[in-house]
C-alpha cells in the first residue's frame, strides 16, 4: 500500500494495548451516540482507594476524548476523602456519591451524556484485571460489572 492508499488513522486502541495494562491506567470504547449497547462503557484500574489522588488522570484522560466532563458519580463507601468537587484542566467537575457499588464510576459529559465505567480494584492481579477489562469493553457486554470482578477474579484480594 502506498502512502495515499493509506487508511486514514484511527482513534481505536491497537491490539497490544492490553499487555500495557497496568495499575493507573484506563481501557475505554466510548461510544457518544444513543445507540450505545452494551452495560459499559470502559474499565479503569486506579493504583488506589485515595479519590482527590486517582480522579484528575482520569478525567483529563477522558476530557480528550469527550470534551468537558461536568461530573462524576461514585459511591462514598468505596473511595477515601471524596470532595464534592474538584478541578481538572481549569474546569470544576461536581463529585456526586451514589450507592452504585465500587465496581462502577459514571462520568457525564453535557447534561445526560453519561458513561459508566468498570472500576478493577486496586489489589487486582494483572492477569485478573486484564481479564476484567478487557470484558468490560467488549461490544454488547451485557453482564454486570460487580459479576465481572467475581468472574475474573479481580474482586478478590491477594
Amino acid at each position: 500500500m502506498t502512502g495515499s492508499d493509506s487508511p486514514p488513522a484511527s482513534r481505536r486502541l491497537p491490539s497490544g494495548v492490553h499487555e500495557a495494562v497496568r495499575p493507573g491506567c484506563a481501557l475505554l470504547r466510548l461510544e457518544t451516540t444513543e445507540s450505545r449497547e452494551g452495560v459499559l462503557d470502559g474499565a479503569w484500574w486506579p493504583q488506589s482507594r485515595d479519590i482527590g489522588a486517582e480522579l484528575p488522570a482520569l478525567l483529563s484522560a477522558l476530557t480528550e476524548y469527550l470534551g468537558p466532563v461536568t461530573r462524576v458519580g461514585l459511591d462514598a463507601a468505596a473511595w477515601e476523602g471524596l470532595p464534592t468537587r474538584i478541578v481538572v484542566d481549569d474546569r470544576v467537575v461536581h463529585v456526586d456519591s451514589f450507592p452504585v457499588g465500587d465496581d462502577t464510576v459514571l462520568i457525564t459529559r453535557g447534561d445526560q451524556d453519561v458513561f459508566s465505567l468498570l472500576v478493577v480494584p486496586p489489589h487486582a492481579t494483572p492477569q485478573a484485571a486484564h481479564a476484567a477489562m478487557a470484558q468490560a469493553v467488549r461490544a454488547g457486554n451485557i453482564t454486570q460489572g460487580e459479576q465481572i470482578l467475581i468472574d475474573t477474579g479481580s474482586g478478590q484480594a491477594p
